[in-house]
């Protein structure tokens, strides 16, 4: 399968002075973020003009979701290419989605769909590249896949940085692949959060230090600073008294209640967290929900699969599983997720502040496959379906159309740029900045592409 198979994953002494500060903190995992928080001071040196409320909430079914199964039926198609199910009527006149999406067809007014999206990349790390960065994607050659161009999560976080201080402004839920920041630098890498909040015993390491710790923090604090200053004399730089800084600005993160509280799923009434569904896709979206609430400025969930399922991905191929026996496992999830965020979001008065997406980075082709009597579908971005909701944009409408067969787009034609510019316009970044790339040329944020006029 092209574009996705890495060897062994499937598509998919005396101490140095930075040991000694390591050994200070050993238990709290404190240093890391506090490198980090040194490192984001070097973004904010550039300065960011831009204020903004708004923040950003993405659903990534990783693989790539067919469009044929979800917002895009095409029921008169030949047989080899329309598939099982079904399209049923929505809350909208004239919109129609998947079967086995009806909660959402309930809510179409509270959504968008764009059904003409498309591009000319092969393969899950080019496409996603794609995707993320509006910019063609290269097919890297080995791991970890970063992006030669900056992603729309790392230009969000530097140009608009906290949305609260104190909140991580980017967390990812449980993993993001291929993403990076490029020449934007690693300061922008987000707190990853690995743990299932459908298990009793979840918690958040590196932000669950407890009143009764704060004690032995500020003993290693006082140790560092003792240590740094005897050593600011030789230091021209000033590092050392910014490290100080650093760490305990680090402190107070790990200390702080307004995290805690956001990393306490515990907290949600039962009815609540059986709004979202008890697995892992619904917990991990009711605590995205949480953080964003809390002041986080993107959280991405990863939806890669559901507990029980032969699939672990959106990745349909004929070869490796049913298309259709795993479609009918995962939808009723992707509906009761997205519409439990829907409601939580506009019930808590954030719609228009968070702009929720539910994408992957490709589509699969229309015409259905067969491997030994197995249906599936293969790689394909010249036809694609993604859903927005919320940030203020226009919502009860589809932009675009795809022909009869659904394998090219017949109207209004939108491409990935297209797509992140009216994410960057519902976010309040301007479309006009230009960064500076390691060659030291100025690079546009986007190559091309405007908002789409329709939603905003």
């Amino acid at each position: 399968m092209p574009g996705w198979m890495t060897k062994g994953e499937r598509c998919h002494g005396t101490l140095d002075r930075r040991a000694f500060v390591r050994s200070g903190l050993v238990g709290l995992s404190a240093l890391r973020l506090a490198d980090l928080l040194a490192l984001e001071s070097q973004a904010a040196a550039v300065g960011r003009p831009v204020s903004s409320n708004k923040a950003l909430l993405v659903l990534w079914l990783w693989g790539g979701p067919s469009h044929m199964e979800t917002f895009d039926l095409k029921p008169l198609a030949p047989a080899e290419y329309r598939g099982e199910f079904q399209p049923i009527p929505t809350s909208v006149p004239g919109i129609e989605i998947s079967e086995h999406l009806p909660l959402l067809a309930a809510r179409a007014d509270k959504f968008a769909i764009i059904r003409s999206c498309h591009h000319d990349s092969p393969g899950h790390v080019n496409s996603t590249h794609t995707m993320l960065t509006g910019y063609p994607g290269e097919l890297a050659e080995a791991p970890p896949f970063r992006p030669k161009y900056p992603d729309v999560w790392a230009v969000t976080n530097h140009v608009l940085g906290e949305r609260v201080a104190g909140m991580p402004p980017h967390v990812v839920l449980p993993l993001m692949r291929y993403r990076g920041s490029a020449y934007l630098g690693q300061q922008l890498e987000p707190l990853v959060v690995a743990g299932d909040p459908n298990e009793p015993s979840f918690a958040m390491p590196n932000l669950t230090a407890k009143a009764d710790a704060r004690p032995r923090i500020d003993t290693r604090l006082g140790l560092l600073h003792e240590f740094d200053r005897l050593r600011r004399d030789v230091d021209g730089s000033g590092q050392f008294e910014t490290l100080d800084r650093f760490h305990q600005k680090a402190a107070a993160l790990l200390t702080s209640e307004r995290v805690a509280r956001a990393f306490d799923i515990n907290q949600e009434e039962a009815a609540t967290r059986d709004r979202y569904g008890r697995n892992v896709v619904g917990q991990r979206c009711l605590l995205a929900r949480r953080l964003i609430e809390a002041g986080a400025r993107i959280v991405s969930v990863d939806f890669p699969h559901v507990p029980g399922q032969k699939a672990f991905s959106w990745d349909d191929h004929a070869s490796v599983w049913n298309i259709f026996n795993e479609m009918r496992a995962r939808l009723p999830v992707l509906d009761q997720v997205v519409a439990a965020l829907i409601d939580d979001l506009a019930d808590r008065g954030l719609s228009d502040e968070v702009l929720l997406v539910v994408m992957g980075e490709m589509s699969h082709t229309p015409r259905l496959s067969n491997f030994n009597g197995q249906p599936g579908r293969e790689h394909w971005g010249n036809s694609m379906s993604l859903l927005l909701s919320g940030g203020g944009l226009r919502m009860g409408r589809v932009v675009g159309a795809t022909n009869r067969k659904g394998d090219e787009v017949k109207d209004r034609p939108v491409t990935p740029a297209d797509v992140l510019a009216t994410w960057y316009h519902a976010l309040g970044v301007s479309l006009d900045l230009q960064f500076t790339d390691h060659a030291g040329r100025p690079t546009p944020i986007l190559p091309h592409g405007r908002p789409i006029a329709e939603l905003c």
